[in-house]
């Protein structure tokens, strides 16, 4: 989707050996960020602190079925 937009970035996943994850980073120009997919809007989403403490994200954030039409087309 990105390089639709002539935006590029790299993609990561991120997962520690006891099973902390983050879905989805993109690390554009050294700035992270960091999503979350979760199908319920109320299920809570799990920001990894061993995360957010090594790799300072600019920005986390939640994707459920209420907002992924943003983040597909955010531009």
């Amino acid at each position: 989707m990105n390089s639709n937009l002539g935006l590029f970035c790299n993609q990561y996943f991120w997962r520690t050996r006891q099973q902390q994850e983050i879905d989805y980073i993109e690390d554009s120009n050294g700035s992270l960020q960091a999503f979350e997919f979760k199908y319920s809007k109320t299920k809570p989403a799990y920001f990894s602190k061993t995360f957010t403490e090594q790799y300072h994200p600019t920005i986390t954030v939640t994707i459920n079925t209420e907002n992924y039409h943003d983040f597909i087309n955010k531009s």
